[in-house]
């Protein structure tokens, strides 16, 4: 079915990315995957593009385009390359400008955001911790006033970016006595003494991404570090991960798709028994499935990019497109694997890489079992399950 939500701009801007990424980032894709790293000079010349500045003001050097519609694009195109460029360039891009646009004062403005623009000054954002996962009200991180600043101390995991960034997002507890009340956030500087980051962590997928712990170690940071007021940090978190949860659908559709695209492909050409494989009715059925299930997720993905675009998508919608997209991804590449046979178990092989670095999407960005929580409640549902 085709798709009705881009204009000719957004077409051009596709076009833009994809030279770029067939430019830029494809000739260095086997570098990546060895190094577990995205480059500098790629990060530099995605911020020479304007890839990093879509939501940044004009006068921090961002674009400034008021339409959410150029961020799923962008994502579409990455993801359909390597959902680890994606994961990374969409946390640095997609997830943390919009935290200081939205809450940092000007000076902070002017001293972070034409950096991240420019693929300067990679950013990552701090949340999940050893003990807590999903659960975000839980963390265990502290920042004690001192004087006219504060002191944090703690830890964070799985954070994407974390070993190269030079900015990082904290979410810091500042008042144990008020539960999620009391969590702040801070922007915390590569190189600040205290501020230490463990190794890239070997991951099952998305080799290309860097992933890493962060420790705080009394870390003293001013109080134009803070971001946003004190205490407000789990209601600002709570915002924005609903562009973080439609930004994951759009790119765990766009993955799958153009791995989907490949195997129609490869059953054409590929033969047994003296016929494509694609001629067997049970593959015939398999494919027939999984298209309809992708094009059935992406017209409600749509739907959410719309009403994000126009300020309407609410948290359940979002967390309604996140687990189901994770879930029709993962099993669409299940079955994609299927088909391409021993070949599809084979690194070299795009569908074999795309099928480990599925398996996280239905953990990250709060897990599909957190998902159907959000769901659960809006049902008008008590505890026991009665209306």
């Amino acid at each position: 079915m085709p798709r009705h939500i881009y204009t000719e701009d957004h077409d051009a801007f596709r076009a833009s990315v994809r030279t770029f990424i067939g430019r830029t980032v494809r000739p260095r894709a086997a570098e990546m995957i060895a190094d577990h790293t995205i480059p500098r000079g790629i990060w530099r010349e995605a911020g020479r593009q304007g890839l990093f500045g879509l939501c940044i003001p004009t006068e921090f050097g961002g674009a400034g385009a008021d339409d959410y519609r150029f961020n799923a694009v962008l994502a579409e195109e990455e993801a359909a390359f390597a959902q680890a460029l994606a994961s990374c360039f969409g946390i640095h891009a997609d997830v943390c400008p919009p935290y200081v646009v939205a809450l940092g004062t000007p000076q902070q403005q002017r001293r972070w955001l034409p950096g991240m623009a420019a693929g300067e000054l990679i950013c990552a954002l701090a949340m999940t911790e050893p003990s807590g996962g999903s659960d975000l009200a839980a963390l265990r991180t502290t920042a004690a006033r001192d004087g006219g600043g504060w002191v944090i101390n703690g830890s964070k995991t799985f954070i994407t970016n974390g070993h190269q960034c030079d900015l990082a997002i904290v979410a810091a507890r500042t008042d144990e006595s008020k539960g999620a009340r009391g969590i702040t956030l801070f922007v915390l500087e590569a190189g600040t003494p205290g501020f230490t980051k463990g190794a890239p962590l070997d991951k099952v997928g998305q080799d290309e991404a860097d992933t890493c712990e962060l420790f705080f170690d009394d870390v003293h940071v001013g109080d134009e570090q803070r971001l946003g007021p004190e205490g407000g940090g789990f209601v600002a978190m709570m915002q924005h991960l609903t562009q973080e949860r439609i930004g994951s659908a759009i790119t765990n559709l766009a993955q799958c798709s153009a791995i989907l695209r490949e195997t129609l492909d490869y059953v054409k050409d590929r033969r047994a028994f003296g016929q494509p494989i694609g001629s067997f009715q049970a593959n015939r059925f398999t494919l027939a499935e999984l298209v309809t299930a992708v094009d059935v997720a992406q017209a409600y993905v749509d739907d959410c990019v719309l009403a994000h675009a126009s300020g309407r998508l609410s948290a359940v919608d979002a967390a309604k497109a996140k687990w189901w997209t994770a879930q029709v991804q993962n099993d669409t590449l299940d079955a994609c694997l299927q088909l391409w046979g021993g070949y599809g178990y084979m690194n070299e092989y795009r569908v074999a890489r795309a099928w480990r670095d599925a398996r996280v999407t239905r953990i990250w960005a709060g897990s599909n079992e957190i998902m159907k929580e959000i769901i659960g409640r809006d049902l008008g549902l008590d505890e026991r399950g009665r209306a």
